[in-house]
């Protein structure tokens, strides 16, 4: 430039590890698909715009000589090609009926051309019913695949992750309709929400927005999950990652026989219905809370530690009495109605379940502990609300017969209970035995502090 312009010229270093894609820039013609005059190269970079949104940038570099652009496009690439964890192939699944109708729209705007940039391969899959993505994934050749992605609520991701670590039982050659020790997931799952609430999209990056949870993808964020199996004594129902029984479940079953109003009229007047409805089930809980367990993989002595194992019956806890909800959950459960989440005090990974009991109390006090949620005030301090941390949690309802059968509130006319599973709703009559399984499934993303602590040493440019 001209010496006389006082002009301060800054430096920008950018890490590789923030960029997910490199490409020629040539200048072409209206119409013109191949060829051109080539300009130089353009890199893409993710970056964190506020909080934890991503989004993408381009990065312009003039360079008019074809050597150079070919030999820095080459070396480039094969750094990027050299990060672990970034899927070159991905099995999509889309929901058209969540939430608004909305999923495939984002999908085909705002994620597939990210995708695409990424040089990524996609196998798109638009379910067309419930269970759709269940039975693609039993049929589905996985090991073509790096991931897989679903474009949906909560419901609709549950019943994904169900599928993969169903079909990764299958593939074991292990009983899928009692599984005591589950197989991890073969690939991981990335989660683009679509939904109304979209806990576990929350709970994964801080925030609802399609593009921080591509870029995720794309960048090959990987999160170790744990997620629960909800069993009965004789079979399994679901893999997933929390359950409410009780109001929570009550709410879902009422809202799901309103289907054919607005999704937001619809959930509005369940919870309105079945707050004024409000009455409590009776039922006797058994859980195992997490500090034995700990207590017992200290054991070195093998014959004292099976001494343990034969009298740890002894060392389950039981309660029994009336209560209006009954939480498990193993995530946090954020959402955008419950900022520091629904199980504020359990993690991604810890290995643990958040047992939140709920006692009989009045309309008024109940109210005031569902407020509770949408501030930072702790929604867990009243004398009515017990929490623990458990491995293990079993549910038995206890039906009263003669003329108090009518108070068996949560009973329907097919004589099962309802249970809100991360979403969806399940009925059963019998016990529900809940097992939390450390790190079971990869989930694409990471918490956000983990996201900005882990500068690792990488190339630049």
């Amino acid at each position: 430039g001209d010496s006389s312009v006082a002009l301060q010229s800054q430096e920008e270093v950018i890490e590789m590890k923030d960029v997910f894609s490199v490409k020629l820039k040539r200048r072409r013609f209206a119409g013109q698909k191949k060829g051109g005059t080539l300009l130089g190269i353009t890199i893409f970079k993710c970056l964190i715009k506020e909080e934890n949104k991503l989004t993408d940038c381009a990065i312009h570099l003039n360079n008019l000589s074809e050597d150079h652009c070919q030999s820095w496009f080459r070396h480039l690439k094969e750094i990027l090609n050299g990060f672990q964890n970034r899927p070159k192939s991905l099995k999509v699944f889309v929901n058209p009926s969540s939430h608004k109708r909305e999923a495939t729209h984002i999908y085909y705007e705002k994620v597939a051309p990210l995708f695409k940039l990424a040089d990524i391969k996609t196998d798109v899959t638009v379910t067309e019913y419930e269970g759709h993505a269940l039975s693609v994934l039993k049929e589905c050749e996985l090991q073509a695949f790096d991931g897989v992605v679903c474009v949906g609520g909560d419901g609709s991701v549950s019943e994904v992750a169900h599928g993969l670590l169903l079909r990764a039982q299958i593939d074991a050659g292990k009983d899928t309709d009692y599984v005591s020790k589950p197989v991890r997931a073969p690939v991981p799952l990335g989660v683009i929400p679509a939904g109304t609430t979209n806990i576990l999209a929350h709970t994964l990056y801080g925030i609802k927005h399609a593009v921080t949870a591509t870029l995720h993808i794309v960048m090959g964020h990987i999160q170790a999950v744990d997620v629960c199996t909800f069993s009965t004594p004789s079979r399994l129902l679901r893999f997933g990652f929390s359950a409410m029984f009780g109001f929570g479940a009550r709410t879902l079953a009422l809202a799901e026989k309103h289907r054919w109003m607005p999704s937001s009229q619809r959930k509005d007047f369940a919870f309105i219905r079945t707050l004024a409805d409000l009455k409590p089930e009776e039922c006797e809980l058994s859980f195992l809370p997490l500090q034995i367990l700990q207590e017992d993989s200290h054991e070195k002595d093998r014959k004292k530690k099976e001494r343990t194992k034969k009298g740890s019956k002894d060392q389950w806890q039981k309660i029994q009495g009336h209560f209006l909800n009954v939480s498990i959950m193993a995530i946090p459960c954020l959402c955008s109605m419950a900022p520091r989440g629904l199980a504020p005090n359990t993690r991604l990974n810890n290995g643990s379940m958040a047992l939140i009991v709920v006692q009989n109390t009045s309309r008024t006090e109940f109210i005031k502990h569902l407020k509770r949620y949408t501030s930072v005030k702790n929604q867990f301090n009243f004398p009515f609300v017990e929490t623990y941390t458990v491995r293990e949690v079993k549910v038995q309802p206890q039906l009263k017969s003669g003329p108090d059968a009518k108070e068996n509130v949560c009973l329907n006319a097919e004589g099962s209970y309802p249970w809100n599973i991360d979403g969806d709703l399940m009925k059963e009559a019998s016990e529900v035995h809940v097992r939390v399984h450390p790190q079971l499934i990869d989930l694409y993303g990471v918490n956000t502090d983990d996201l900005e602590s882990s500068q690792a040493t990488c190339n630049c440019i």
